[in-house]
């Protein structure tokens, strides 16, 4: 998978892509791709990376308490009795 560096607009190859999702990993391995020849892997820190589109990554790649009960839209389910509803 390529990202883009944001401080740099450099295209980065991600080298291991269980570690890009892996929430409790704040960095990824990768390569950059610039110039002529593909460098030697560094260390990336998620927060410094976006898909090539321009678009972040996504909130549960870098986030490992994500959802929180504040994100979760509670749902106000009626009383099933009170609904009629007794199962299927």
């Amino acid at each position: 998978m390529f990202l883009r560096h944001l401080k740099t607009g450099h295209t980065i190859e991600v080298t291991d892509l269980a570690e890009l999702g892996n929430p409790c990993h704040a960095t990824i391995t990768g390569q950059e791709h610039f110039g002529e020849e593909v460098q030697a892997p560094e260390t990336y820190s998620k927060h410094d990376l976006i898909f090539l589109s321009g678009e972040p990554l996504p909130r549960c790649w870098s986030d490992p308490n994500y959802p929180r009960p504040a994100d979760v839209r509670s749902r106000n389910w009626p009383d099933a009795e009170a609904a009629g509803y007794y199962g299927a």
